[in-house]
């Protein structure tokens, strides 16, 4: 089982500092300084209604629907988490529609290409599908997780999915018992 962030929406406040602590861990300088509006791009969504407010990134799954549609295996489950190889990635958004929590996303930028040898240079498109990588470059993990003010967000680990489960299950046989002795 992968581990994966989860927020709480009861604790959330809808701040948005987990989308800026997300797009600032993923600059190459580690600043938010200079990154125009059309290069921000978090890869988690803060939900925000009348109803609830609370981020939504990548569960991490198990049979990860998006790395099955992929048509170029540019998702795959590595090194602990499903991550995007973008050298793969041709940013046809099929991830995106097979994602059940909303959590990918295609961005695209003007980069610079060159062909061949020549010094013609030009700027095209490149389209690139992002999702939560739980911060694999960081070793304190996740951002997000640790510049929540509420603690809304946390990792969850497998162990603690486990013991949560277990929890549930006690819960709900002495529940039983408890009723059955009434």
């Amino acid at each position: 089982m992968n581990r994966f962030v989860f927020a709480d929406p009861n604790l959330c406040i809808g701040c948005r500092t987990c989308e800026i602590a997300c797009v600032v861990s993923h600059q190459a300088d580690g600043k938010l300084t200079g990154v125009a509006p059309a290069d921000f791009s978090p890869r988690l969504t803060l939900v925000k209604n009348a109803h609830v407010t609370t981020p939504v990134m990548c569960r991490q799954c198990d049979d990860a629907p998006c790395a099955q549609v992929c048509p170029n295996n540019a998702i795959v489950l590595e090194d602990g988490y499903v991550k995007v190889i973008q050298s793969r990635c041709i940013g046809c958004k099929t991830c995106v529609i097979a994602c059940p929590y909303g959590a990918m996303n295609v961005v695209t930028k003007m980069v610079e290409e060159s062909k061949g040898a020549s010094l013609f240079k030009r700027m095209v498109p490149k389209s690139q599908a992002l999702k939560c990588d739980l911060c694999s470059h960081r070793e304190a993990g996740p951002a997000c997780v640790e510049v929540c003010p509420t603690s809304a967000i946390q990792i969850i680990e497998a162990e603690t999915l486990i013991e949560t489960n277990k929890q549930k299950r006690e819960a709900a046989a002495l529940n039983a018992a408890v009723a059955i002795a009434r």
